[in-house]
């Protein structure tokens, strides 16, 4: 089984995400391009302690940007995992 730090890279602190946890106890984390929602579910569990409940991912393609010399090149494309957590637990993450 793979490390689950290789799995979770970052927690995504946006506006959209703040609200997310407020509301629905969702928390958005940047992961590994090939994670899987079961691996994923588990590096949330062994890391922050807590009960997930579902794992939802998404992929985030790269976006052209040009560059001062006018040159076109791409950002790197991501993959995003909103993670459920059980009703009345919550992530510290600031």
């Amino acid at each position: 089984m793979r490390d689950p730090y290789d799995i979770i890279k970052t927690p995504r602190i946006t506006e959209k995400g703040t609200a997310l946890a407020e509301k629905g106890n969702q928390y958005v984390f940047e992961v590994a391009r090939n994670a899987t929602k079961i691996e994923i579910k588990h590096a949330v569990q062994r890391i922050f302690s807590k009960t997930v409940i579902s794992v939802n991912t998404l992929n985030v393609r790269g976006k052209l940007k040009r560059t001062r010399l006018g040159k076109l090149t791409t950002t790197s494309a991501k993959k995003k995992a909103i993670v459920t957590l059980k009703a009345g637990e919550k992530l510290e993450l600031v």
